[in-house]
């Protein structure tokens, strides 16, 4: 009998592809992107091609726990509501805060929004959507009224010239990224504007790597020069916007020549003018950007300049044009509707006395928060001064993410109660929690994410249901109804949250509020068992939705839009004399966020396994550093140790390192706690692209592989003998341990250590004092438990030559000998790092389909070895690969 097949949506970004889920026996799912949903139309990238290896029981949370105790529900229910209740009655509901997550469903957000701003009375409630989007709404709302995404993702695919800022779209949208592609001819070009040569740029037809925090210089040249040479759609400024005349006098006090503008981005005068003629002789324009523009003390500014282009030339809410912000997780979107950030209500409604008492009216509530709560980061630091006394974080990982990320922990260890709801067990913030309420994760929830192009989609449970877990949305109303709200959230399954949503959007509204999805609010359970994806505003008028926001109606004064004067000139993130480099951070390819999800698969820890930072070869030379080396970075607020990847990929005095890595599966490579909680003024979002860090190799005495069955054996040994460097690699049969310390006694005492958790274990060793080369192994019934392999640096053979150490039996001398002298038992050529995830192709692998002269190019590769035909994340490296192997063969 065929499995039944699950349509749902994926759980990363903000994207919001379509899933098809065949589930086979016990949790075992075939996974395939739906044809039928307009986000994705059948293409996943290689996070969601992979989801099939994440949706195990491994390191689940599923029992509620107080302290180290495993409780009931019913125990567990009583010490929050409790917990909550004493709190607000000894110091006021100002003292309580949530701190939610864009992984959350909309009907999880909604109720958690009524019962802080509505039952408890504050509005201390945010979400780690401020740490990538806040600045976007910040400037929606200044610009349109309201939040508001004008376009859709069809404008892509119809514009003739996209313009992607700020935005490695062909790793972190990579879905997005091959529709763009797709969709190019002669006549459609692409511009790509970001300090960095990203796999994005391989595509472009011209990449401006300006000096970083030039943006709204860059933008108030353009709207300088669409001015001056006419490109002004008069009748729609005049009759649909405000602010030309005040930005005027700000664009005069700065030479905006094309000389001036290339010189403060640090630029060239020919890619300036270039960027300024394509944007102005093409009318079918998108602007795409993401977080290298929300992520910065002007991220609003930067975020208002784009959108004043629009708005001059007229180029928005019509096919093929428009400014578009590119969400990065998948129901950001979703959390901002329902007033999941602190400075909101719900259904995009503010803090003004008209929405007050709307929302109150409508929620019959009994102590109404009344002004704006702490946005993400003054959160915190509430929290650590004892402000806040009762925190509940649900679905996210603050003590990775959030900037100054020592100082969060200390907040989080200073909480007289912390209530953390998450599906996984072992987290980071996890281990600081005082209370721990297991969640359902994906493919157990049920309920609405809406993605970047306002698409509504459902997310449906396909899989069997742990004992033990709660959907966020109930246990949120558990808590409610013990708190004494029982009336106001009498909610049995999601649907009917969705419903009240719904009905909220469309109260009193009459047109006055974008966001209306009134027309969903009579939805039967049946109808929402089959919802399929609609845009909203969904209406009585609109009920299939709406592609495209009305052009030249806003939701400002006399509903018009404004055009706000922005500085152009650069937020002041400048190297100081200690710390003469600037670090940006950022995603990679095949990771989710703090890896508690993507790190469960094996194919995804292949393409990029450590933590690294990539170094302009000039910086790296005068250092002496070496690709390949760990180094140290340090800033005012932490320090790190990264492997170094030296490339001219960075510009020199520049730096990059992704955001994933935590004390969970690494040694000191929490990059936010490198990162100065410095935030924008007017959005709250705090600024993760411009920090000011020195830069040194590092040292060690050894490096090392430790192959373990274990994994937690950064609990138990490493983190207890202070290993400078570790981080654990996902394999097929257990874990990989890349290791270097710069005491030459600690391997030998780490595997003392080893042998002490395993004393009936059979022990072999090898050791070469002369050349520092030692081996250990630890065996069970001939199989490896654990084996140790230590070496000076860059005295090892590459680790991927020993994938499959755990698998293989040792039950003759030769196989011993062989894996003692750092072997396998079958020598296998070290084939490189992974390129292709979604198929497993490695690097050795493409060259030697290139040398063969069997592939000639990256659709010839395709053909030949399947690497770059799925998601196609992968064709920019494929690309620069061939090129580069083609040029060695002309050489």
């Amino acid at each position: 009998m065929p499995a039944a097949t699950t349509c749902t949506t994926c759980p990363y970004c903000g994207v919001g592809c379509g899933v098809k889920v065949s589930l086979k026996e016990g949790r075992t799912i075939d996974v395939a992107g739906d044809a039928d949903h307009p986000a994705n139309r059948g293409r996943l990238c290689s996070k969601g091609t992979a989801l099939g290896e994440t949706v195990g029981l491994e390191g689940r949370l599923l029992t509620p726990r107080i302290g180290e105790r495993a409780v009931t529900w019913d125990e567990a229910i009583n010490a929050v509501a409790l917990g909550l209740n004493r709190t607000i009655a000894e110091h006021g509901p100002d003292s309580v805060a949530f701190y939610l997550s864009g992984q959350l469903l909309t009907e999880d957000y909604y109720v958690a929004n009524k019962l802080m701003k509505g039952f408890i009375g504050s509005a201390n409630i945010d979400t780690n959507s401020r740490l990538c989007m806040a600045s976007t709404v910040a400037g929606h709302k200044r610009a349109f009224g309201t939040d508001i995404v004008p376009g859709c993702y069809e404008d892509l695919e119809q514009a003739d010239l996209v313009v992607l800022v700020g935005s490695n779209t062909a790793w972190c949208h990579p879905v997005l990224y091959q529709r763009i592609i797709a969709a190019r001819t002669a006549a459609k070009r692409l511009v790509v504007i970001d300090p960095r040569r990203t796999a994005t740029c391989d595509e472009a037809d011209l990449h401006l790597p300006l000096k970083p925090g030039t943006d709204v210089r860059l933008m108030n040249g353009l709207f300088n020069h669409l001015l001056v040479k006419g490109h002004i759609d008069t009748p729609f400024v005049e009759q649909s916007t405000d602010g030309l005349s005040e930005i005027l006098p700000a664009l005069d006090r700065q030479d905006q020549s094309i000389a001036a503008v290339a010189a403060d981005c640090g630029l060239e005068e020919r890619q300036v003018a270039e960027f300024f003629d394509l944007f102005a002789r093409t009318d079918k324009v998108v602007t795409l950007f993401s977080q290298g523009v929300n992520q910065s003390a002007a991220g609003t500014d930067k975020v208002n300049a784009i959108i004043n282009c629009h708005l001059l030339t007229g180029r928005i809410g019509k096919p093929g044009m428009g400014p578009f912000s590119l969400t990065g997780q998948p129901n950001a979107m979703g959390g901002r509707e329902v007033g999941g950030l602190a400075n909101q209500l719900a259904a995009h409604m503010d803090f003004g006395p008209d929405d007050l008492q709307r929302v109150r009216r409508f929620w019959n509530a009994p102590r109404m928060a009344a002004r704006p709560g702490l946005k993400a980061v003054e959160m915190f630091d509430a929290v650590l001064d004892g402000r806040i006394k009762a925190l509940w974080i649900m679905g996210t990982n603050p003590a990775v993410s959030l900037p100054d990320g020592n100082r969060v922990r200390q907040a989080l260890s200073a909480c007289p109660l912390v209530i953390v709801s998450d599906c996984m067990e072992k987290t980071d913030t996890t281990r600081f929690a005082h209370i721990l309420l297991p969640a359902k994760a994906w493919g157990e929830k049920n309920g609405t994410v809406t993605n970047s192009e306002r698409r509504i989609s459902r997310q449906r449970s396909f899989l069997p249901i742990p004992d033990g877990v709660r959907a966020d949305w109930r246990i949120i109303s558990d808590v409610a109804r013990r708190m004494g709200f029982a009336s106001a959230f009498p909610y049995t399954r999601a649907a009917d949250v969705f419903r009240e949503h719904a009905a909220l959007s469309g109260f009193e509204n009459d047109g006055a509020r974008a966001f209306d999805i009134s027309g969903l609010a009579g939805i039967s359970d049946a109808e929402y068992d089959a919802f399929t994806p609609v845009q909203w505003p969904v209406t009585a008028a609109a009920p299939q939705g709406t592609a495209r926001l009305a052009r030249g109606r806003y939701f400002r004064e006399r509903g018009k839009a404004f055009m706000a004067g922005v500085a152009g000139t650069p937020a002041s993130a400048n190297r100081l004399g200690d710390y003469p480099l600037l670090l940006n951070t950022g995603r990679i390819r095949d990771q989710w966020h703090t890896m508690t999800r993507t790190g469960l698969s094996p194919r995804l820890a292949s393409h990029l396994p450590e933590p690294f930072v990539e170094i302009h070869p000039r910086d790296a030379e005068a250092r002496g550093i070496a690709d390949g080396d760990i180094v140290r970075l340090v800033s005012g607020r932490g320090k790190a140790l990264l492997r170094a990847v030296v490339t001219d990929r960075q510009q020199p005095g520049s730096l990059f390192a992704p955001i994933h890595w935590s004390n969970s599966n690494a040694a000191q490579a929490v990059v936010g706690a490198l990162i100065a909680p410095l935030c924008d003024p007017i959005s709250g979002q705090p600024a993760f692209k411009q920090t000011a860090v020195a830069l040194s190799r590092f040292k060690p005495a050894w490096s090392g592989y430790l192959f373990s069955r274990d994994d937690d054996l950064d609990e138990r040994i490493l983190r207890g003998l202070e290993i400078d460097y570790w981080t654990r690699i996902r394999l097929k049969a257990g874990f990989a341990y890349e290791l270097a310390d710069s005491r030459t006694a600690s391997a030998e005492a780490m595997f003392s250590n080893l042998l002490d958790q395993d004393r009936r274990a059979e022990v072999i060793d090898f050791h070469d004092a002369g050349k520092r080369r030692h081996r250990w192994a630890l065996l069970r019934d001939s199989r490896l438990s654990h084996c140790l392999m230590t070496a000076p640096p860059g005295d090892l053979p590459g680790r991927d030559m020993f994938a499959d150490i755990l698998n293989e039996h040792y039950n003759d001398v030769n196989k011993r000998v062989m894996l003692l002298s750092g072997c396998t038992n079958e020598p296998k050529e070290d084939k490189g790092p992974l390129v292709c995830s979604c198929f497993g192709v490695s690097l050795g692998t493409i060259v030697e389909a290139i040398a063969s002269g069997k592939a000639a190019s990256v659709e010839e590769i395709g053909t030949l070895l399947q690497a770059g035909t799925n998601c196609g994340s992968c064709r920019p490296e494929l690309k620069s690969i061939l090129t580069r192997e083609l040029e060695e063969v002309a050489a």
